[in-house]
């Protein structure tokens, strides 16, 4: 993997056949480790340096005084002609490093907010704790695995499945007001905890937000869908997108990566780092 922006000296000198050391990520650089191994470019980056690749801001994390801010990310995958899925799920459009950063991202969140309806398409299964991560996690003050939030109106999921009766730490549903209370007491039976984030049926993404910060939930991810993802960068309350570009082409009508109503004003955000592998674009992006 090599990193192509920020642009550095060791970006050039790498890119030139230089040798550089690290490039920004953390810890490889410090002397000719590197340079002997092929050069930070050259070789498979650790999750240590992914994870200081990714980090969530300071002021998320650990901030000099007052309330902790929450900070939204999602992390998504797209091939060239925009195609957010191939045959109804992301896996054949992803690769082995995509998946490290997937992982990476998941090992810094507090919680992952996901939609019903890519709970029910990708067979989502809960997070689980990895010892890569433990002391880190530990540290901050973060339980042993991230807890998944799943948004939904009508509360229509299975809940026989391992997310509701082998989580580390029991799920989350964030649903209406007006959601049907017999799908509410059948999860909570389950021993997924409800939280209301919306006066009617739906959903509101500021409320959901906040209702998980308030919660000490953060360090928030989004796994999409594409209608969810829709519905925060609508209301305005996504602060950071990862996004992986596929070397693909996939024609058909693949969902984007975001659908819904469009915003009425285009929303911009900043080029914060871009990586590379094998082709694959690995860009995050901050709101301005």
């Amino acid at each position: 993997m090599r990193r192509l922006f920020p642009v550095t000296d060791q970006t050039v000198m790498t890119a030139s056949g230089g040798g550089a050391g690290d490039v920004g990520a953390g810890g490889a650089g410090e002397g000719g480790e590197a340079a002997q191994e092929g050069g930070f470019a050259g070789r498979e980056w650790s999750l240590a340096e992914l994870a200081a690749a990714y980090a969530y801001p300071d002021s998320v994390a650990a901030p000099a005084e007052g309330p902790r801010v929450p900070w939204l990310r999602a992390n998504m995958v797209s091939t060239l002609d925009g195609a957010a899925q191939h045959d109804g799920k992301s896996q054949p459009i992803s690769n082995a490093a995509d998946m490290r950063i997937f992982g990476t991202l998941r090992g810094l969140a507090d919680v992952i907010v996901v939609g019903a309806e890519t709970v029910r398409q990708e067979g989502y299964r809960p997070a689980r704790a990895r010892a890569e991560f433990a002391e880190a996690r530990e540290a901050a003050g973060q339980s042993a695995a991230p807890a998944i939030a799943i948004v939904s109106a009508s509360l229509d999921l299975d809940f026989s499945l391992p997310l509701f009766t082998s989580p580390l730490v029991p799920t989350l549903i964030l649903t209406g007001a007006a959601a049907a209370p017999d799908r509410k007491a059948a999860a909570e039976k389950a021993g997924a905890r409800v939280i209301t984030a919306g006066d009617g049926m739906g959903v509101e993404p500021a409320r959901a937000v906040q209702a998980l910060a308030d919660l000490g939930f953060t360090r928030l991810l989004t796994e999409g869908g594409p209608r969810l993802l829709g519905q925060f960068v609508a209301a305005g309350v996504l602060d950071e997108l990862c996004l992986t570009v596929a070397p693909m082409l996939t024609v058909g009508d693949a969902q984007r990566i975001a659908g819904g109503p469009s915003v009425a004003v285009p929303q911009r955000f900043a080029l914060v780092s871009l990586l590379e592998e094998e082709g694959f674009l690995f860009g995050r992006y901050q709101r301005t």
